[in-house]
């Protein structure tokens, strides 16, 4: 890429990452949704498989992504624990599109501008699940497991219902 060309939207990023560690990934335009029950509508699928990527700061000033299923919320004693810290936050949208390259709504660990440690919850193995994809009108399908691996992510009892 040269100094005059514009970066790469950010579902091509997605794309571009999940190609780079063999990660079949399925991303689609969509319509926009107002709540997860309607998302999960309108993708045919049970609002538990829609995956939220969630950027979380140390207290040390470093990120990482904890990615919940739809219906359930980070549980910060159980993240805490699975992360070995005892101080962690969701920071500003600002923050979070700093540290990932990604707004609120489309984040995903792939193609993140910085490679955050992942910490799934045990809920989404063994599940086809849907994401954001780097951009607000897309999502992705993504085998679960596979991402999983393809990150060499931490899955843990992190999550508890919404």
């Amino acid at each position: 890429m040269s100094a005059g060309d514009a970066p790469a939207s950010g579902h091509a990023r997605v794309a571009a990452d999940a190609a780079e560690r063999g990660l079949e990934v399925e991303i689609f335009a969509r319509p926009a949704a107002n709540s997860l029950t309607e998302a999960a509508a309108l993708l045919g699928i049970e609002p538990g498989d829609i995956v939220k990527s969630l950027v979380v700061k140390r207290s040390d000033g470093t990120f990482l992504f904890a990615l919940v299923p739809g219906g359930r919320a980070i549980s910060w004693p159980k993240l805490r624990a699975a992360v070995g810290v005892n101080k962690l936050q969701m920071p500003h949208a600002e923050v979070a599109l700093a540290a990932t390259g990604y707004e609120r709504g489309t984040i995903t660990p792939l193609g993140s501008t910085t490679p955050w440690p992942v910490f799934v919850d045990v809920g989404v193995r063994g599940r086809r699940v849907a994401m954001g994809a780097g951009e607000h009108g897309y999502s992705m399908f993504v085998e679960a497991d596979a991402l999983i691996a393809a990150f060499e992510a931490t899955v843990a009892d992190i999550s508890v219902p919404e």
